[in-house]
């Protein structure tokens, strides 16, 4: 792989670009332009970390799991981003977006959820910086995540139900779309994830790229080496980004990104867009989308509240066209059962899109060789699953 950074327009390869309103397009160019030059500001740097270490909790551990590596045959590190200020890895994004926004002036917040982790984080940092705003969520999605809707409502934040569409995550990025489209002037869109239009993609990679950063820094001092293996769960993509990102010039480190295979690999019934999807522009940018023979964005499902975008991050596309990564799919029933074999063996309740990872590893247990070291990053806790794994009980 001879490019890890876009272009200048935004593309890697063929994937990514912005495919945006007229209206959009100076805001993008805005935003653009602010993050250059806020990450050539040593100031911003340092009052990212700040809040990174002293408010959300960084760095998170990275710890041995005994019982559950012995159960499948192989050394297992946990990633422990659960254990962060607000149980998942999202935050490490909302700061950093959040104090850009600051930085540019802009007086509101908006964003999208769909598990309800990116909202609450959103919903953190809003509160923490004094700012109004307003989270977008599919109908179907505030169902789902009771606990994580509360939460916002209480750090303050507007919780929009979004009516429209499978009333999930797609159509929650949708409407947070028009409303930046029509307060563009004193609204930020923080996005949650690494899609969307150029830049989002790069910056939701780098501000969690801390999370691949400190595990390379971690597993050397633990085991004198690189993992063999560094697996992560993929809906959007910026766990699994965050993680890989640092690796990706390693080449005898595997990256496995895994995707939700719900109920079944027909249309709808899933959200695997790298392994069943085809290429096609979704929110702003070209990449891997599940739609139907009329190019119309198919309904997905997952387990995961999480994993059931219809698309995933341009860079994700790349890395799958380019072979530096390899995609996997995890039906819903072996999700579930990752969960309660973490849960029962460490202690540690797992949110169900991480469990959709530690599926995989249980999965392909036979395959790996005797010495052979794996990371799987955790990349949220299960509290807010728990209503989903009763129904499911």
């Amino acid at each position: 792989m001879k490019k890890i950074l876009p272009d200048t327009k935004g593309h890697w390869g063929k994937f990514g670009g912005k495919f945006v309103p007229e209206t959009l397009m100076v805001a993008l160019e805005e935003l653009s332009s602010a993050y250059k030059e806020a990450k050539k500001d040593k100031k911003f740097s340092e009052e990212v970390d700040y809040f990174l270490r002293q408010y959300v909790g960084r760095p998170s551990p990275l710890y041995y799991a005994d019982r559950f590596s012995k159960k499948v045959g192989v050394k297992v590190y946990l990633k422990r981003e659960d254990l962060l200020h607000t149980g998942a890895h999202k935050i490490n994004n909302t700061i950093g977006q959040a104090l850009l926004a600051k930085r540019m002036g802009k007086k509101r917040l908006i964003a999208e959820t769909g598990a309800g982790q990116h909202g609450v984080a959103t919903a953190t940092v809003a509160a923490l910086l004094g700012m109004p705003c307003d989270v977008y969520m599919g109908e179907d999605d505030i169902a789902r995540q009771k606990l994580n809707v509360f939460k916002m409502r209480l750090l303050g934040t507007r919780v929009v139900p979004v009516k429209t569409g499978s009333k999930t995550l797609k159509d929650a990025i949708n409407e947070a779309l028009r409303d930046w489209v029509t307060n563009v002037r004193t609204t930020y869109y923080l996005l949650g994830s690494v899609v969307g239009p150029y830049p989002y993609p790069v910056i939701v990679r780098d501000f969690q790229s801390v999370i691949g950063k400190e595990t390379r820094r971690q597993i050397r001092k633990l085991e004198g080496r690189l993992p063999d293996y560094v697996v992560a769960c993929v809906g959007g993509g910026s766990n699994s980004m965050g993680i890989f990102y640092p690796f990706l010039k390693d080449k005898k480190v595997k990256l496995i990104g895994v995707e939700a295979g719900g109920l079944g690999l027909a249309l709808g019934k899933h959200g695997a867009s790298l392994n069943k999807g085809t290429e096609g522009v979704l929110h702003g940018a070209k990449t891997y989308i599940l739609q139907d023979k009329d190019g119309q964005i198919a309904p997905t499902h997952s387990v995961a509240p999480g994993l059931d975008y219809s698309g995933v991050g341009p860079e994700h596309a790349y890395l799958k066209e380019t072979g530096r990564a390899s995609y996997y799919i995890v039906k819903d029933k072996d999700a579930l059962d990752a969960f309660f074999m973490l849960s029962r063996l460490e202690g540690i309740l797992p949110a169900l899109e991480s469990s959709h990872a530690l599926a995989w590893v249980r999965n392909f247990s036979s395959n790996f060789k005797k010495n052979d070291v794996v990371v799987v990053n955790l990349s949220g806790r299960g509290d807010k699953d728990v209503d989903i794994v009763e129904d499911y009980l």
